[in-house]
C-alpha cells in the first residue's frame, strides 16, 4: 500500500460512532404501558403489536425503511429536501400509529429518540486519542440541530462538526463530502473518511478522499470488490493503526 499521508480525519456519526438502533429501540419501548400511554380509540387491542423484542424490531424496521426510502427520494429529486429531524418526525408518526399510540406529545418524544443515541464503548476514548494527532471533523446526515444534541448526549468532541443540511442533500451525494474538503482546506487525498458503511466510503472515495472502514454490528460491510485504505475493528484499533509507521 502507498504511504498514507493524512492531515485530518472525517468521521461518519450515525452507526459509526453511536449505536443508532439501540437509541431508537429505547424510544420505541417507551411507547409501552410503562410510559403511561394507551392505544388510541380507533385501534383495537388485538391490532396493537407487542413491544417485546420481536415487536420492537418490527417497529424499528418501519422507522429505518422510512428514513432510507425518503432520503433516497430526496437524492433522486422525487421530493423536496427536508432535514433529518423532519424525516424522524415522519418516521415517529408511522411507528406510533403502528404501535396504536396517539397524540403529538408521544410522537415528538419518540422522534427525539433519534437524538439520544448511545456511543459505542470505544468511541469517546478513541476520538480523544485521535484528537491528539489529527483535526477531527464529524460529517453527518443528521441535521444541524440533531447533530448538536447527538454530540452532547453521546459525549462526542470534535474540532468541527458538519451537517449534510448545509448542502441540502444526504450522503452519498458528492456535495456532502465536498463540504468537508472545503472546510478542511486540504486536498481530498489528505483527508481520511472513517465510516462503518461501505456505501459512505465509496461516496467519499469517488471524490478522492482516503478511506477507513470501522466494523460495527449495524454497519454496511465492504463488498469483495471494495478497496479501502484501512480496515479497523473499532475506533481504538484505527488509532493504533494510524500511530504505526506506514509505507514500510
Amino acid at each position: 500500500m502507498a504511504e498514507l499521508k493524512i492531515d485530518a480525519l472525517v468521521f461518519d456519526v450515525l452507526g459509526t460512532l453511536v449505536d443508532e438502533p439501540a437509541g431508537l429501540r429505547a424510544g420505541i419501548r417507551a411507547l409501552g404501558p410503562s410510559a403511561g400511554l394507551s392505544p388510541g380509540p380507533s385501534v383495537g387491542p388485538s391490532a396493537v403489536p407487542s413491544l417485546d423484542a420481536p415487536g420492537t424490531e418490527r417497529l424499528l424496521l418501519l422507522w429505518q425503511r422510512h428514513i432510507e426510502r425518503e432520503q433516497r427520494r430526496i437524492l433522486d429529486g422525487d421530493r423536496p429536501y427536508l432535514p433529518s429531524d423532519a424525516l424522524d418526525r415522519e418516521a415517529a408518526l408511522i411507528v406510533a400509529e403502528a404501535a396504536g399510540v396517539e397524540g403529538p406529545a408521544a410522537v415528538e418524544e419518540l422522534a427525539g429518540a433519534a437524538r439520544r443515541l448511545p456511543p459505542w464503548p470505544d468511541t469517546v476514548a478513541g476520538l480523544a486519542r485521535l484528537a491528539g494527532r489529527f483535526p477531527l471533523i464529524g460529517l453527518s446526515n443528521a441535521s444541524r440541530t440533531a447533530l448538536l444534541e447527538l454530540n452532547a448526549h453521546a459525549g462526542l468532541r470534535w474540532h468541527q462538526a458538519l451537517s449534510a443540511e448545509d448542502t441540502r442533500a444526504y450522503k452519498p451525494d458528492p456535495a456532502v463530502y465536498r463540504l468537508a474538503v472545503t472546510v478542511a482546506g486540504r486536498p481530498p487525498e489528505r483527508l481520511l473518511m472513517v465510516a462503518a458503511h461501505a456505501w459512505d466510503l465509496r461516496g467519499a472515495q469517488a471524490l478522492g478522499l482516503r478511506t477507513a472502514y470501522v466494523a460495527r454490528p449495524v454497519g454496511d460491510p465492504p463488498a469483495p470488490s471494495d478497496r479501502f485504505d484501512l480496515y479497523a475493528e473499532d475506533v481504538a484499533d484505527l488509532a493504533r493503526q494510524l500511530e504505526l509507521p506506514r509505507g514500510v
